[in-house]
């Protein structure tokens, strides 16, 4: 991905709303899972780490994007957006 790509969505994820929480129990397969689905559907999510993990949000963004086949785009703070283009239906049209 290249910097005016990961600007792009850094833009597009600015205005988003987290869809999941990154708790106590830090990543679980079920989280995984819903992560993974989510990403499916929208291709651009953010995620919210909370203050009781205590995981750091670049590892645990790291280990999600492996798991899930997608890319980091940004950690900041304990906010984490990850991006994985539909195969089928992209929706997400990246600039070249």
């Amino acid at each position: 991905m290249t910097s005016k790509q990961r600007s792009y969505l850094k833009g597009l994820a600015s205005t988003m709303d987290p869809i999941f929480q990154v708790g106590k129990a830090s990543i679980t397969p079920e989280l995984i899972a819903a992560l993974d689905d989510a990403i499916e559907k929208r291709e651009l999510i953010k995620i919210s780490v909370l203050k009781n993990c205590i995981d750091d949000p670049h590892e645990i963004a790291q280990v999600v994007a492996e798991r899930t086949k997608s890319q980091v785009v940004v950690v900041i703070g304990k906010k984490i957006v990850l991006y994985r283009p539909n195969k089928k239906k992209p929706k997400i049209e990246l600039p070249k």
